[in-house]
């Protein structure tokens, strides 16, 4: 269920975001066709069954629904049962939870529109030093403290400096405020580790979309899923070991 939540986030927050005026937010009106507007009987929107059942169309108009989707769905499903699996039932599986969750909607809404909502990274840096306060998480508050200063200062330093070289702007403090998220959640001294294997992450895709399907190297890449992926690895392996 929480994975059907989280593609509402994905779809509906960034419409928010670019349409104020709208009426539209995360709980109203409920699920319905983009195309026809009928509602979404409730069997028509059980987690990845119902897309199959529905041939991945719109009971009412034929209109086709995203694959994104029931991935979304079967990835969240996966690993919330993997963390289940490798993280005791106690105040640490909470912390890796709604630390995937946000993650996860927070990759697939950069992928989709080059945005880090601050609704979601600035709560997200919250929690984070919350978390490290109660003691419920490995490492001090201080670490998160200086964490999340060291996360924002890096990035912001990093597109200054390429901006002031290049004159065109590479990182948007979007990513700024996820790395300071993520020094809230994990500490100051994973930080570089987390940076590097993510900007490794962004450079290999770079270089494979370059190769196999002729990229143009300067076009732009969404960096968000990247520090994702490499935050999420680093808070588990700091959990576990």
């Amino acid at each position: 269920m929480m994975g059907s939540f989280i593609n509402v986030v994905i779809y509906r927050l960034p419409l928010q975001l670019i349409h104020p005026e709208s009426s539209q937010n995360l709980f109203y009106p409920s699920s319905h066709c983009p195309r026809c507007n009928k509602r979404v009987r409730w069997r028509d929107n059980i987690p990845v069954l119902s897309w199959l059942l529905l041939r991945g169309k719109c009971r009412y108009c034929q209109c086709a629904i995203s694959r994104r989707y029931p991935q979304v769905e079967i990835i969240s499903a996966l690993f919330t049962l993997l963390l289940m699996w490798l993280i005791p039932v106690n105040l640490h599986l909470l912390g890796a939870l709604i630390l995937f969750w946000a993650l996860t909607a927070l990759a697939f809404i950069d992928l989709d529109h080059f945005l880090l909502p601050d609704a979601i990274t600035l709560p997200l840096l919250w929690t984070g030093l919350f978390f490290k306060a109660m003691e419920w998480l490995p490492g001090s508050l201080h670490e998160a403290v200086f964490g999340a200063i060291a996360g924002y200062s890096l990035l912001w330093a990093l597109s200054f400096l390429y901006q002031w070289i290049k004159g065109i702007e590479a990182l948007g403090m979007g990513d700024a405020k996820l790395l300071a998220a993520m020094g809230a959640w994990l500490g100051w001294p994973l930080i570089p580790s987390v940076l590097l294997l993510a900007s490794g992450g962004a450079i290999l895709c770079v270089l494979i979309s370059r190769i196999g399907w002729q990229r143009d190297i300067n076009q732009a890449i969404a960096f968000g899923p990247w520090i994702a992926l490499a935050a999420i690895s680093h808070f588990i392996h700091s959990i576990i070991y």
